[in-house]
């Protein structure tokens, strides 16, 4: 059960690179929109518009600098107890992980700044983090799965930052389109278990120790979209994102590899592709201090099937397809976002806002593991604004309920001693037990229009 459980460990490796290609995408870019549940694509009427939908820039009249900072704090649980014929079997006690998350601050946030050109061209740049999470998870607690070693760094920090020159024009009063380049900047760093080499390749079980991985790359897509005002009260816009593959390049390093001989840092290599993006949305205001939002909005994760790497090293080349590590199975699907919004105007420029949205996960249970977590979120949000002339000020926090996950053990277990009637080779790749995460995400927003 315990090299089960390590194999499953180092299939982490490849896997938890994705871990900002999940459902926690930052799509509550901006605090203003994210206080009124990311239903912003039908609205569009700040300097977030550039990240959700740049057409809503053409009706700027006057220059616009904006700042917005998140800071993501994430709670997460892991728990794994084996059955007791199995525990029995084992020797063990059956409750064997018991693991918690440490305190992290993940920071994102965005800059950007809007010009108008003319009374009809608006350009428009920005700096943006739509991507970005991570996990540091208490090494003592995961003693069970590191070879009874309770100094592994488990954690992983990644993160997608976008470079966005913006264009949008305006056709008429009722109409306009925005187009926008993206330029992607992604970084991640990696911390687990590097596991055990077993006989025959060595003469005893040899623990490999702590293996790190370091990555950076780039890569470039484009975004579209248009705005639609039939009337004063009523707007609707609709998105497009397109793909975009990020080449991947960086180092790995097994500690203890170096024992047996080899080296024990290897170049690497590994591309991973952001899903097409497509959103619609609506905005409404049956009364003048009070505006509705509500948005659609689909990713295509089923791009994101099985992931290479490739070790430049010609000894880790070899070793990681021997054991077959070269190739990690994902198997997402294909998911939509709910989110609706509202804000509510008060005298004295004070605003009140209020939002929600589901984001299912894309990542089925036989791909489920600690480094790359993925859950059913229910998100609720809520922020306030102030402006005062020029300068408007926007707070907002954002609150994510994530559905536990259990990973039946019985579908992974295997042991050559005791037969198990359940295991089913499409779990292979899972690591079982119990998951749960919350994550709590406070904003705050500063725009300055001169």
């Amino acid at each position: 059960m315990i090299k089960k459980i390590l194999t499953v460990a180092i299939v982490l490796l490849a896997t938890a690179s994705l871990s900002f290609a999940n459902g926690l995408n930052l799509n509550s870019i901006g605090a203003r929109a994210l206080a009124m549940g990311g239903a912003f694509i039908g609205l569009a009427d700040d300097f977030s518009s550039i990240f959700w939908n740049p057409a809503g820039l053409a009706f700027f009249k006057a220059k616009t600098f904006g700042f917005y900072g998140s800071d993501i704090i994430p709670k997460g649980k892991y728990n794994l107890t084996l059955p007791d014929p199995v525990a029995i079997a084992l020797g063990v006690s059956p409750t064997v992980v018991d693991a918690k998350t440490q305190m992290k601050h993940y920071l994102g946030g965005m800059i950007g700044y809007v010009h108008p050109i003319s009374d009809k061209l608006v350009a428009g740049f920005g700096v943006f983090q739509p991507s970005g999470l991570g996990a540091a998870w208490t090494s003592t607690d995961l003693g069970f799965i590191s070879g009874n070693r309770k100094d592994i760094d488990w954690s992983s920090k990644v993160g997608l930052i976008t470079f966005a020159p913006t264009l949008a024009y305006k056709v008429s009063e009722k109409l306009s389109f925005g187009a926008r380049l993206d330029i992607n900047y992604g970084i991640f760093n990696l911390g687990t278990y590097a596991g055990k080499v077993e006989p025959p390749v060595v003469p005893a079980a040899f623990d490999l120790g702590q293996y790190e991985e370091t990555e950076t790359g780039w890569g470039v897509g484009a975004t579209f979209s248009v705005l639609v005002k039939p009337s004063e009260i009523f707007s609707l816009g609709l998105t497009v994102r397109t793909p975009v593959t990020v080449k991947f390049s960086g180092q790995a390093l097994i500690s203890n590899l170096s024992y047996l001989g080899f080296s024990g840092e290897s170049d690497m290599e590994r591309e991973v592709k952001w899903p097409l993006w497509v959103g619609g949305g609506v905005a409404f205001k049956p009364l003048a201090n009070l505006t509705l939002t509500a948005d659609v909005q689909y990713t295509d994760w089923k791009v994101i099937d099985v992931i290479e790497t490739t070790y430049t090293d010609p000894i880790w080349s070899n070793l990681m397809t021997l054991s077959g590590k070269t190739e990690m199975p994902m198997h997402w699907d294909a998911r939509v976002q709910i989110r609706v919004g509202a804000e509510y105007l008060l005298k004295g420029g004070i605003a009140l806002r209020a939002g929600y949205y589901n984001d299912p996960a894309p990542a089925p249970d036989k791909t489920m593991n600690i480094l790359l977590p993925n859950y059913d979120f229910n998100a609720f949000t809520f922020g306030v604004g102030y402006a005062l002339g020029s300068l408007q000020l926007d707070l907002g926090v954002e609150y994510l309920f994530g559905k536990e996950r259990d990973i039946n053990f019985l579908k992974t277990f295997t042991h050559p001693q005791i037969a198990n009637p359940l295991y089913d080779p499409a779990y292979a790749d899972a690591q079982p037990g119990k998951y749960g995460m919350k994550i709590l995400a406070p904003a705050i927003m500063v725009t300055y229009r001169f």
